[in-house]
């Protein structure tokens, strides 16, 4: 009997999918007619309970081993980059931070777990890939292409405001750039700018999909829609959705330190949970 190791799993388990893109009939994926979306009201309660079913999510289906084999490649490229083109270190902060702004379309194939673990008391991590034979998988892909420009425009912004502050000084080390940074007028004043700059990249990323891709999962609706329903969301609870920005951020940071082992769990029980904010917010 031949046990297939991760490499093999996600290999096979992306071939199907990928030749059946959005082959799923509408009624597999809804199989009840449902009303038009309606947004609550929630509390920080609701982010708890979010939280902890995500985590239930996490231990029914053990996606750490697959974090693992996505993170420790990605970061050893990052760094290879970074020690090859030394212009690019002060970007490092801006390109690892920035990936919140892409991370509910990295983790949707958690949310689909979690949607089909809920509709039909169980799912598979071959299941997750199924994500792309869904009928809405044209929306989603637009979406992730908002996403990504998104992103782009953060790090060209990033580097627009260290051109302005710090100048073309090229950092020869990421020690001599945190000395520059915490040491220098000039560094303060990227901090000053940098900061609240990618809080507003941070807001709008939240707004446009705090919701939306659980959504475009579960219902049968247009991408204008789920934005706007998205941004409906975080303007009924500002509070609230807020606050889970902040525990997103939180958690990556603190997956991060023990040498990035903890974001194998961190990343996936956020990704769970997305789906059932989702679920608290929208009826």
């Amino acid at each position: 009997m031949h046990i297939r190791n991760p490499i093999e799993w996600i290999l096979q388990a992306t071939a199907a999918p990928a030749a059946g893109l959005g082959a799923a009939a509408p009624a597999e994926y809804w199989p009840e007619t449902r009303a038009e979306p309606q947004v609550k009201r929630i509390g920080l309660a609701d982010l708890r309970i979010a939280l902890a079913r995500g985590y239930e999510d996490f231990k029914a289906h053990r996606s750490d081993v697959l974090m693992l084999i996505v993170i420790y490649p990605a970061a050893a490229l990052l760094a290879a980059v970074a020690i090859a083109r030394h212009d690019l270190i002060p970007l490092i902060f801006p390109a690892v931070s920035g990936l919140t702004l892409v991370g509910p379309l990295a983790t949707i194939w958690l949310a689909e777990l979690s949607r089909r673990r809920e509709n039909h008391g169980e799912s598979t991590m071959s299941q997750a890939m199924d994500v792309f034979r869904s009928p809405q998988i044209l929306a989603i892909a637009m979406f992730g292409v908002i996403d990504v420009l998104l992103y782009i425009a953060w790090i060209f912004s990033a580097k627009l405001i260290y051109a302005v502050t710090m100048g073309h000084t090229i950092q020869t080390s990421i020690t001599s750039f945190a000395d520059t940074l915490f040491g220098t007028s000039a560094g303060w004043e990227l901090m000053v700018i940098g900061v609240p700059a990618g809080f507003l990249f941070a807001l709008a990323a939240l707004a446009m999909g705090c919701v939306s891709l659980p959504l475009l999962l579960d219902r049968n609706v247009s991408l204008a829609q789920a934005i706007s329903i998205s941004v409906l969301a975080l303007r009924r609870n500002p509070v609230p959705i807020l606050g889970w920005g902040g525990v997103v951020v939180a958690g990556l940071l603190l997956g991060a330190l023990p040498a990035l082992f903890g974001l194998a769990v961190v990343v996936p029980v956020l990704g769970h949970a997305t789906w059932h904010l989702y679920r608290r917010i929208v009826e």
